[in-house]
């Protein structure tokens, strides 16, 4: 066999990437130095992370990336950072109490923040356990996974921008890259644009409802880190009671940044035209708000009637239209485009809540959001297809496209999403095996529903899960193996599963 491959430069390019992500840690290493706490921490981890980058871009010095070692790059991009992500929480955590002080945790932490995936070890997030720099790290983690690290790079970097399309396509949420502009560093930086002045816009609306009285505690730190974790559909929060620990107010402000998250960001640019037209008709934006309103009716129904037991966090919901309502349409939102926020314990709800939960964290966001999941383009596909398919067996002489918005679908790109959702959908189904037997191993007792929700909330990136993994929960009990098995999920829910498969097949390598 002969490689084709340059890996060389794969790795080169990931230097790069890792060495700006030194950039990105003067902001704790700012806040550390305001609150006197973890200064050598990040100060140490700034150092690793600039020579360790430094290192790998000497590895090659050709900026010419072809289709495989743009895929390789994406792939092993991701997981270095998660890598380098974790050193803050190894040093801070080392000779202390701090799960986060072992590898394997930490590695856990940081690849669930760069995947906006939310799920956590750590047992007791409090500003007495952890520092105010290291909590934040933990959330601009999800900030810059958000709209994709790749695209930043492409944005900021000409030497990246060069092979940017196919770099972007390979990171990208979604079936398809919706290119904005003629150059895609242009369409990258527009993409970024909306995205920051988004979480500036939703921060200032935290602040102004802490100056006006209506929410005591979002003081400017809480409003900050909750920027960064909201528009990246990310759910980390440095209070142990999530969402929950804020005003009635404060929900409700949460909840349209939510749904915004989980729209392609691709459409905003129409706005900007006034093209109001392209933007309301789109069939996938029509999709997802229906799927968020219809599931969050039926939600508010069984809360209203009394689904839910009166809860310390969340309160009462039977009986009580505006806490029901504000609860169902506060976890629809938050897990139907995988961010993970909550408001109250819905792993004490009735077992047909619950299942209409774990049905919202199947559809997904938009393609082009920051929402994980399959996607809300890809079952419009799939639906219209197996549509097609019945008619076509009744007509068999008929021929009926499948078209969408309009649009005739390729047939090419059918049978790439019908591949994508049976490799994710099998990917789930074994990696819940895995956890069951994982979990008997040791002596964990983990039910079925746990270990789907687990598989279920980590591949699609979307974080609390159910039973002792909800969303005031962690995954620390779980055994090391486990761990691993779900930084895996993590890794391949965020790049869509293909770019990272791809590399485990032969056609890959060979020339």
């Amino acid at each position: 066999m002969s490689v084709r491959v340059d890996w060389r430069q794969s790795v080169a390019f990931t230097g790069t990437v890792i060495k700006y992500l030194a950039v990105a840690m003067l902001v704790p290493l700012g806040i550390s130095l305001l609150y006197q706490e973890d200064v050598l921490t990040f100060l140490a981890s700034i150092s690793l992370t600039v020579a360790s980058g430094v290192a790998l871009e000497r590895l090659s010095d050709d900026p010419d990336l072809g289709p495989r070692e743009a895929l390789l790059l994406v792939a092993l991009s991701w997981g270095a950072v998660a890598v380098i992500g974790a050193i803050p929480y190894v040093i801070a955590g080392y000779g202390t109490e701090s799960a986060l002080g072992h590898p394997i945790n930490a590695l856990f932490e940081s690849m669930s923040g760069f995947t906006t995936t939310g799920a956590t070890v750590t047992a007791e997030i409090s500003f007495e356990r952890h520092s105010h720099a290291l909590l934040m790290w933990r959330q601009l983690s999800q900030w810059l996974g958000g709209m994709g690290i790749i695209v930043l790079m492409v944005a900021i970097l000409p030497e990246v921008a060069v092979n940017g399309a196919q770099l972007i396509a390979s990171e990208a949420p979604g079936p398809e890259l919706q290119k904005l502009t003629p150059k895609i560093a242009e369409t990258a930086r527009l993409l970024w644009l909306f995205y920051l002045g988004f979480t500036v816009l939703y921060v200032a609306i935290l602040l102004g409802l802490h100056y006006a009285g209506l929410a005591p505690n979002m003081d400017a730190y809480n409003a900050v880190a909750h920027g960064f974790t909201t528009l990246p559909t990310g759910g980390f929060s440095p209070q142990a009671e999530s969402i929950a620990a804020f005003s009635p107010a404060v929900q409700w402000v949460v909840i349209p940044f939510m749904l915004i998250a989980g729209m392609n960001f691709a459409l905003f640019y129409f706005l900007l035209q006034d093209d109001y037209g392209e933007f309301l008709h789109d069939r996938e934006l029509q999709a997802y708000l229906g799927a968020n309103a219809g599931v969050a009716v039926l939600l508010w129904g069984l809360l209203f009637t009394g689904s839910a037991p009166p809860l310390e966090l969340g309160g009462l919901t039977e009986g009580v239209v505006e806490n029901s309502l504000r609860q169902a349409t506060f976890q629809v939102a938050s897990l139907l485009n995988s961010t993970g926020y909550a408001t109250s314990d819905f792993a004490q709800w009735g077992t047909t809540a619950q299942g209409l939960l774990l049905f919202a964290m199947f559809i997904g966001g938009s393609a082009g959001s920051t929402g994980g999941g399959v996607k809300v383009v890809r079952w419009l596909v799939v639906l219209k297809a197996i549509r097609r398919q019945l008619f076509t067996t009744a007509h068999p002489s008929s021929v009926r496209p499948v078209r969408l918005g309009g649009h005739v679908i390729d047939e090419d790109a059918i049978t790439a999403i019908y591949g994508f959702t049976l490799l994710y959908l099998l990917t789930f189904g074994v990696a819940t095996v895995l956890l069951l037997f994982d979990a008997s191993r040791v002596g964990l007792e983990l039910s079925v529903l746990e270990a789907v929700s687990a598989s279920l909330a980590t591949i699609g990136n979307i974080g609390p899960g159910f039973g002792f993994l909800g969303p005031f929960g962690s995954y620390l009990d779980f055994p090391a193996t486990s761990k691993l098995l779900m930084v895996f999920l993590m890794w391949i829910g965020r790049l869509e599963i293909i770019p990272v498969f791809v590399m485990f097949t032969g056609a890959f390598w060979k020339k």
